[in-house]
């Protein structure tokens, strides 16, 4: 199987005033393509610095991170921002989408920058919508929908680059338990089909959905382990 996220040694120091806030401490983990991973942690225990560092929306103060194959820790922003573009798909807990536009050109949208032409962008998010079961609501706005539908259409635009991971930031954290569920039932079938998933929660019961548990606490992995009986169970529409 071949690695995805390769970090070694990664250090990541603020300047807050005349203090120095180290978030990260000599972090390594490895990431399988096809893997299933949550990263856990009380607030303040790195796992949204590493996660942004990840995503390529942050860079290490010291260490290596190598991103599907190739060597992000030093890269210029532009460079960054393609790479992220290229090979991350983003799932935000505020769903993120532009209050004026369809769904299907919310979906669409990474695709404007990685030069595809209209038609080309329309076809591809329209599948991306039919894969999350929104085949019917591509003219919709986000505020015709329920909350589960517009984190529905937020995971398409994620998938509509078909990238080498998706990156959920606490994915269910603005939907009831219900609406939880079938969205953690959607990232299951996902990364079934192949895809790479990480993602951030503070709740037990979301990260049991993952196949690996990764624990952060002080800037420090506390523990890494597989969760042998990841959560399932019969899908409760939203």
């Amino acid at each position: 199987m071949s690695r995805v996220i390769e970090t070694h040694e990664i250090n990541k120091t603020y300047k807050m005033g005349s203090e120095i806030i180290q978030a990260l401490k000599s972090v390594s983990i490895t990431v399988d393509r096809g893997e299933y991973v949550a990263f856990m942690g009380p607030s303040g225990s790195g796992k949204s610095t590493l996660m942004n560092i990840i995503g390529c929306l942050d860079s290490p103060t010291a260490g290596t991170y190598i991103l599907a194959g190739k060597d992000v820790s030093d890269m210029s922003e532009n460079e960054l921002a393609e790479i992220r573009n290229k090979e991350i798909g983003f799932v935000f807990q505020t769903f993120n989408l532009l209050p004026r536009a369809t769904c299907l050109d919310n979906v669409a949208l990474p695709l404007v920058y990685a030069g595809y032409s209209k038609a080309e962008r329309e076809a591809m998010a329209f599948k991306a919508l039919e894969n999350v079961g929104l085949g019917e609501r591509t003219k919709h706005k986000p505020n015709e929908l329920s909350g589960g539908q517009r984190q529905r259409v937020a995971i398409a635009r994620a998938l509509v680059n078909n990238p080498s991971i998706i990156l959920a930031d606490e994915p269910t954290g603005n939907l009831d338990s219900k609406t939880s569920h079938d969205i953690m039932e959607l990232f299951h079938e996902l990364h079934a089909k192949g895809n790479t998933i990480i993602m951030v929660t503070h709740e037990d019961d979301i990260a049991h959905y993952a196949h690996r548990i990764v624990r952060l606490r002080d800037g420090l992995i506390e523990s890494d382990k597989v969760n042998p009986n990841p959560t399932r169970g019969v899908a409760m529409h939203a």
